[in-house]
């Protein structure tokens, strides 16, 4: 498996809040772009969202995805990854967005009714960075 150079390990650090930019296809072949939390577990991406949005049919449909990870510091440095959607579940994915939302927003995400999240584990099959 491919792993994020080690110049570049700082963006992916539990430390840095930068976002991923989610790149998946629509069932027209189109490009859809979402911006969202990530946290990285045992060289997997892991990114929550909830079931039925756009992503989550884009996902289920087609696994392969690929993101942009901006430096938020410096909007010119970021990394490309390329892989594919190895794992979906809905075990523990509330705790994970909690988990997301105290490393960007320093507290718990706020309950929603009839809100099923779910988690998508991403094995990266390329990686490359910039700046």
């Amino acid at each position: 498996m491919v792993w994020v150079p080690e110049s570049f390990i700082d963006l992916i650090a539990d430390e840095t809040r930068a976002f991923a930019f989610l790149g998946t296809i629509m069932l027209d072949g189109s490009p859809q772009v979402t911006p969202l939390w990530f946290n990285v577990k045992e060289q997997m991406i892991w990114i929550n969202s909830s079931k039925g949005r756009t992503k989550d049919r884009n996902i289920r449909r087609q696994p392969l995805v690929a993101l942009t990870i901006q430096d938020p510091k410096n909007p010119y440095r970021y990394l490309q990854i390329r892989g594919k959607v190895v794992e979906i579940r809905e075990q523990d994915a509330r705790d994970h967005l909690d988990a997301l939302s105290m490393k960007y927003e320093g507290k718990p995400y706020p309950d929603i009714p009839d809100q099923v999240r779910v988690i998508y584990i991403i094995e990266p099959a390329s990686v490359s960075g910039m700046g």
